[in-house]
C-alpha cells in the first residue's frame, strides 16, 4: 500500500512539473520597458560599453551583493558540515 502511495505522489509531482514547463516561454521572453531603458541609457549614465556588466554591477549591485552573500553563507555551511570533529576540546599539540 505504501509503495503505491509513493508512486502516486511521484506521478502527481511529475505531472505538475510537466504542466509548469509547458507554460514557460523559452525563446520568446515577455517584453519589458526596462530592457529598452537599460539599452538606451546604460552607456551614457555609467560610461561603459558592456551593457551586461553595467546591469549586473551598477543597476543591480545590491542584488548581486545579496546573491554573493547567500553563496558565501552556503559554502561556509557546507564546510562546517564536513569538517572533522575531535569529540571534545581541540588538542593544542595537533
Amino acid at each position: 500500500m505504501r509503495r503505491y502511495l509513493s508512486v502516486a505522489v511521484m506521478l502527481i509531482l511529475a505531472a505538475f512539473l510537466m504542466f509548469i514547463v509547458t507554460g514557460l516561454t523559452f525563446g520568446n521572453p515577455q517584453y519589458a520597458d526596462m530592457d529598452d531603458y537599460f539599452i538606451q541609457n546604460g552607456q551614457e549614465q555609467i560610461a561603459t560599453n558592456n551593457i551586461v556588466t553595467t546591469i549586473v554591477f551598477d543597476y543591480r549591485g545590491f542584488d548581486t551583493l545579496g546573491e554573493s552573500t547567500v553563496l558565501f553563507t552556503a559554502v561556509i555551511g557546507v564546510a562546517m558540515l564536513f569538517r572533522k570533529f575531535t569529540g571534545g576540546e581541540y588538542d593544542e599539540d595537533e
